[in-house]
């Protein structure tokens, strides 16, 4: 059955889907550090900011003392930059919030708080290894070829893959080698705070120990963004003809 949405402000939608195809169309109609300035977009947002509090309670109140204004802003970190929507309160203070969090009603799991804190852990590694793969083996556009078709792509246009084993089954044989498959240890990942796009872990050990398992056991590919990678999720191990090597 489809889930209806109810914001405290009258605003309503039969579905999830149409609530949140609501404010992905609203945050495309602002530019970055545009401040909403429709009162109707604003009276949205407040009713849903209302909504993540309500909901998001393992972390600081997103209202605080109160919303002066909210405003669209790069969420950015070590390989990502994605749009959001920010609160500035009366006292000046600014955070950013998941809309996508609001509607649905439901914090990240700490499976997936995890999981986002391995990706942050090997974003910068990552990113190196691509950058170092085109300039290695890029024509004389710098393009390299997609492995799964051969294209020439820029490094603008790749998406840097694991094919094997995949990053989820990485994350998951780290936590079984720690002897953390059923629980993770209170603490080890950074509770949600004003201003944090990232979850990252507390402790540096565990950043480089992930590291290291990860070096050891993922195998790279440069494949075309535009590309559906379930083009070769069939093969269990696919033979990678030009592996992007980690330093």
């Amino acid at each position: 059955m489809a889930k209806a949405i109810d914001l405290s402000n009258g605003r309503a939608w039969k579905t999830q889907s149409a609530a949140l195809a609501h404010f992905k169309d609203m945050l495309a109609r602002y530019s970055d550090e545009d401040v909403v300035e429709d009162r109707a977009d604003h009276d949205d947002l407040i009713a849903l900011l209302e909504r993540y509090d309500a909901v998001i309670v393992d972390g600081p109140s997103k209202i605080g003392d109160g919303v002066d204004s909210f405003f669209r802003r790069r969420n950015t970190g070590d390989g990502y930059s994605t749009p959001g929507f920010w609160v500035r309160r009366v006292d000046g203070s600014e955070t950013d919030f998941s809309y996508l969090a609001a509607v649905r009603g439901a914090p990240k799991s700490n499976a997936q708080e995890f999981y986002d804190a391995c990706r942050a852990a090997v974003a910068a590694d990552l990113k190196a290894a691509k950058a170092r793969h085109f300039k290695t083996y890029g024509d004389e556009l710098g393009r390299v070829p997609c492995e799964l078709t051969d294209e020439l792509i820029t490094i603008d246009a790749a998406h840097i893959d694991h094919a094997y084993p995949t990053f989820g089954q990485l994350v998951l044989s780290f936590r079984a080698a720690r002897g953390w498959q059923h629980e993770v240890p209170p603490g080890t990942v950074t509770v949600p705070a004003d201003s944090q796009t990232t979850t990252t872990f507390v402790d540096p050990a565990v950043v480089a120990a992930f590291r290291q398992f990860h070096h050891g056991a993922a195998i790279l590919r440069i494949v075309a963004r535009t590309r559906n990678l379930a083009m070769s999720a069939g093969q269990r191990r696919p033979k990678v003809r030009r592996p992007v090597v980690l330093t």
